[in-house]
């Protein structure tokens, strides 16, 4: 884990932070502990709304864009993306202006794959490994060529390093826009949107006035800006399990992520499901594509009083919600 790998770096003197000036960290989750860095030097940069409002609640300096100077060290949090560990490590190296950076990752993330590549690139100064995983810190990184690159993909949709489906459109969501109910309208909601590709089919139904696309990964949502430009779209950078809006939703459509991590975890779907039905209208209609394995029918016939199968394939089904029951005070 971060914190026992870090705090034994520290405690037993093999790398040393900064008296002074400002210690970036870049991507942790909500999950993991920094309490062995000093809070009053700390600024945390992340993407993910649920981490970002976690770390602003406790007190920490806490932003959305990634800076690029004016810091006297940097740790890095290593995501499971290659693509996106490179570009943190370039943006650290930079904001550091080659100085000091922590790069800390689990082996199931292919920390020891970075730690290979860096060996070549950087004066590596040390490593720990404790917990399944390695803390790396070095210093002078050639890895200009690691900046974030975007990726055009066919259709003109523009996706950038770390969100979903960043190389090719998810097949859940293919089946689901083929698929769409032609009565789509009113005041829709795309429930984590990501970077826009069911929103474009969504917009495509003449009868829909306005469409909220909910995510809660900022990168991808500005990939969605990109990616669609339609008058009638808005944009919301929220956590898409607890997200209200100020007034209900005629229809709301998702493809919901099932993973937490590594692991599968289908409550996270189950939330998706229990937000859109609080977010819906008493006649809203809710429609979703799942994996055939997961388990929503009973969370959409507890939530719904009119639950059906649109169909789908092999590997998915398409599911509907209609008239969100109301639980009595």
């Amino acid at each position: 884990m971060l914190h026992t790998r870090l705090s034994l770096a520290l405690r037993d003197g093999a790398v040393s932070l900064p008296e002074d000036g400002r210690i970036l960290v870049v991507g942790p989750t909500a999950e993991q502990d920094l309490s062995a860095l000093p809070k009053d030097q700390v600024t945390i940069y992340s993407r993910f709304f649920p981490d970002h409002d976690h770390w602003t609640s406790r007190g920490f300096d806490t932003v959305s864009t990634l800076p690029d100077s004016e810091f006297a060290a940097a740790l890095v949090c290593a995501p499971r993306s290659k693509t996106l560990a490179h570009s943190w490590v370039q943006a650290a190296t930079k904001a550091t202006n080659g100085g000091l950076v922590l790069l800390d990752g689990q082996k199931t993330d292919g920390i020891d794959s970075l730690l290979k590549a860096l060996k070549k690139r950087a004066d590596l100064l040390g490593t720990l490994s404790k917990a399944h995983g390695k803390l790396i810190w070095f210093k002078n990184a050639d890895v200009a060529d690691w900046a974030a690159v975007d990726t055009q993909l066919e259709g003109g949709f523009t996706t950038r390093p770390g969100v979903f489906s960043a190389d090719r459109v998810d097949k859940g969501s293919a089946v689901l826009a083929a698929a769409m109910p032609a009565e789509i309208k009113g005041r829709v909601a795309d429930l984590g949107a990501g970077w826009g590709y069911l929103s474009r089919h969504i917009l495509e139904r003449s009868g829909v006035t306005s469409l909220d696309l909910i995510e809660a990964d900022l990168v991808a949502l500005e990939c969605a800006k990109i990616n669609i430009t339609d008058p009638r779209a808005n944009f919301i950078w929220d956590d898409a399990t607890r997200f209200r809006p100020p007034a209900p939703y005629d229809v709301v459509i998702s493809n919901p992520p099932f993973h937490t991590g590594r692991a599968g975890d289908p409550n996270l779907g189950r939330a998706f499901i229990r937000s859109a039905a609080a977010m819906l209208s008493p006649s809203g209609r809710f429609v979703m594509v799942a994996n055939r394995h997961l388990p929503y029918e009973d969370t959409l016939g507890e939530l719904f009083r009119e639950v059906e199968e649109l169909g789908g394939t092999p590997g998915f089904k398409l599911l509907s919600g209609t008239k969100p029951r109301r639980t009595r005070r």
